[in-house]
């Protein structure tokens, strides 16, 4: 076992003897504490931007990960263990995140609503350029599946409706709000889907060099080429063999932008860039927002998808 299994394996089991040893008297946030809607938990930020748009004021999400921390690796407190056994229905997506993983498997019960059961995930290669070399821990966790499933607005329009009907078993007084609702929300995302259909149909290129693998549904969806620095792990340091044949790849395709995200360091794609002459932006893999930010997920994509047309020489 890795240091950083064992670490993780370490947390859940303190954590889970912290909750046994407090059954019944969770506070301080703690599901049911509001008996007039209903409580979700969230493992990560898009998954409750979902809820909150869908659940609307009959709901109160709570999100396992917090603003500004990458979510990959959360570990849980007693605390957090807690929300999830109080939880009315908890709302993840299995394989992304080791601790919460555990914490449904021991209290999750009926409770849960896992993204990967209602939205078939893609394998870790879609849209990329090359995929040799670009591994990393996460590959494993999912099955050799890229959990990104959000960044393809069609595909989190889908699971919107499923988590609408699932909410709908649970608070059956408000079934007819949350279809309501997620019917808006397609709307929203259908219309950000044209707007990178028509802003990426016409590009001088459509190789895209981002420091994590974590575009493949962007990629597959608008037709355009991954080359990931390193695999679905952002902190996963990449080899010598990996970072040459990226520059090799950029060189190869006169890439003017090498793209790294809000959070985690920008060095490895400064690096490249140095290396091909090229400049660095963000494209953000919205697995978290930035603290205080004010954004959310429709203007990240829409920062992205211009962040795409300056980098691509898109007409």
């Amino acid at each position: 076992m890795t240091n950083r299994a064992t670490s993780r394996a370490l947390a859940a089991a303190t954590a889970l003897l912290a909750l046994g040893a407090g059954a019944g008297c969770s506070t301080g946030g703690a599901a049911g504490a509001d008996p007039q809607r209903v409580d979700v938990v969230a493992a990560f930020y898009p998954l409750q931007f979902l809820a909150e748009r869908i659940g609307g004021d009959a709901v109160r999400v709570t999100n396992l990960a917090k603003p500004g921390a990458e979510p990959h690796d959360l570990e849980l407190s007693p605390k957090q263990v807690g929300q999830v056994s109080d939880a009315e229905l908890i709302v993840y997506l299995k394989g992304f995140q080791p601790a919460v993983d555990d914490a449904v498997a021991q209290n999750g019960g009926d409770r849960t609503f896992d993204v990967t059961s209602v939205q078939p995930l893609l394998d870790m290669t879609a849209g990329e350029h090359d995929h040799e070399g670009a591994g990393g821990h996460a590959e494993e966790d999912t099955g050799g599946k890229d959990p990104h499933v959000w960044l393809d607005p069609t595909r989190l329009a889908a699971i919107g409706d499923q988590l609408a009907q699932r909410l709908g078993e649970t608070d059956p007084g408000h079934a007819a709000d949350y279809t309501a609702r997620a019917s808006a929300l397609r709307a929203d995302l259908t219309a950000l889907d044209g707007e990178f259909t028509q802003g990426l149909a016409t590009c001088q290129r459509r190789e895209i060099v981002t420091s994590h693998t974590a575009f493949g549904y962007l990629a597959d969806r608008y037709r355009l080429d991954q080359v990931g620095i390193t695999g679905l792990s952002p902190d996963v340091e990449p080899s010598p063999q990996r970072l040459a044949q990226v520059i090799e790849e950029a060189r190869e395709h006169q890439t003017t932008t090498i793209f790294f995200e809000t959070l985690v360091s920008p060095k490895v794609a400064e690096t490249i860039a140095g290396q091909v002459g090229a400049k660095t932006a963000v494209l953000d893999p919205i697995e978290g927002l930035a603290a205080g930010d004010g954004a959310d997920y429709l203007s990240v994509m829409r920062t992205n998808l211009q962040a795409l047309r300056t980098a691509l020489s898109c007409s």
